[in-house]
């Protein structure tokens, strides 16, 4: 988020004087993203260090009255530790940004937190300044010679005017999916149930489903099911996947239930109390299937804030556990509460939807946070 004081034309102009002094840093450093998957390669990539783009910055802002400031703050509403950079000017003008930086539980782990902390420093600084400190991986295929394409057989009916609807637009049909033939489908069906049988833990599951759900919908439809079957014989029950702060429970039926959701969403988050809030349905409450969700009874109330930082974790269960929620017995409270609703009444033609007391949903509110 941007900050500055109520005028910057001092900053400005002297920030813009510095600016064309600044060049970029040396991109003297080499790093490796390592791929998750099998077959696909690392890829590396330079960047400047922090104090490589301390020493030009400082020199050069100096030079122009401008002095830089980063300072680092606890965010208890969004449970997120915040950096933040300030260019400060003689004149007593100053811009600002914020950057986050971690959530405060990393601060156990103080290897992590400084890495992030240094990650973040670099970013904002650079950001605010206007200058690159590594390379553009934005489109990284670019980079990959094309290979030699060949021209498709001309189509008769590729002059054929659009269909356009009544209001005038234009209407493009959809292109089928591509299924195989029953030779090559096979051949794809006995690779992807060799790949499922060579996983190992809900992870890996979750992964592969994730990567090769596109690959296994070309399949035909025979086998196609069968590679399901083969995923749902692997996913089965995952001993040591649950700790004991949260327990499944295991339901075969899944269940919807729109007047739920919406009652969830109504209810303060489980977290921080606050409101609004979405239905957040708990992923590890039922078995993982090619994407299905589990039922709305596994559903709990979550800010936007915290519902965007539980699936930026990446592991639910130990997001939950570092908050210390149990979110199946909120989520079961919860649904207890909506079996338990007087169902609508029709008179004259009316509907009447009776709601419960204010007293009976403030006590279900505090159970379920």
């Amino acid at each position: 988020m941007h900050r500055s004081s109520d005028t910057i034309g001092a900053i400005a102009a002297a920030l813009a004087k510095a600016q064309g002094e600044l060049l970029n840093p040396e991109k003297n450093v080499i790093a490796t993203i390592r791929s998750p998957f099998p077959r696909e390669e690392s890829r590396t990539f330079r960047y400047a260090s922090l104090a490589s783009g301390l020493e030009i910055v400082r020199k050069s802002l100096g030079e122009h009255e401008i002095a830089t400031v980063q300072t680092t703050a606890i965010d208890h509403a969004t449970g997120q530790i915040q950096l933040t950079t300030l260019l400060a000017h003689a004149s007593g003008e100053w811009i600002s940004s914020d950057w986050p930086v971690c959530p405060i539980t990393e601060t156990a782990n103080p290897h992590r937190m400084g890495a992030a902390l240094t990650y973040a420093r670099r970013y904002a600084l650079f950001a605010l300044v206007g200058i690159a400190g590594d390379d553009d991986l934005d489109a990284p295929d670019l980079l990959v010679e094309p290979s030699p394409t060949v021209q498709p057989p001309e189509d008769p009916h590729q002059n054929r005017p659009i269909p356009r609807k009544s209001n005038g637009s234009i209407h493009k049909p959809r292109q089928p999916k591509p299924v195989l033939s029953a030779e090559p489908s096979a051949v794809l069906r006995d690779q992807l149930v060799a790949e499922i049988k060579e996983l190992n833990g809900a992870d890996d599951l979750a992964l592969w489903a994730h990567r090769r759900l596109p690959t296994k919908n070309t399949l035909t439809a025979e086998d196609a099911r069968m590679v399901e079957t083969a995923y749902q014989a692997a996913v089965g029950p995952l001993p040591g996947r649950l700790d004991d702060q949260v327990t499944p429970l295991l339901k075969t039926a899944q269940k919807r239930n729109k007047a739920h959701l919406r009652f969830v969403a109504e209810q303060p988050c489980l977290v921080c109390q606050r409101t609004p809030c979405d239905a957040h349905h708990v992923k590890f409450a039922e078995p993982r299937a090619l994407g299905r969700k589990v039922s709305d009874e596994f559903t709990v109330p979550l800010c936007r804030d915290h519902h965007r930082q539980l699936h930026h974790h990446g592991n639910e269960i130990a997001w939950w556990g570092n908050v210390q929620i149990a979110p199946l017995e909120a989520a079961e409270k919860l649904w207890q509460e909506t079996l338990a609703a007087p169902r609508p009444t029709f008179r004259s033609g009316v509907q009447h939807h009776p709601r419960p007391k204010a007293d009976e949903r403030g006590a279900s509110s505090r159970d379920s946070g």
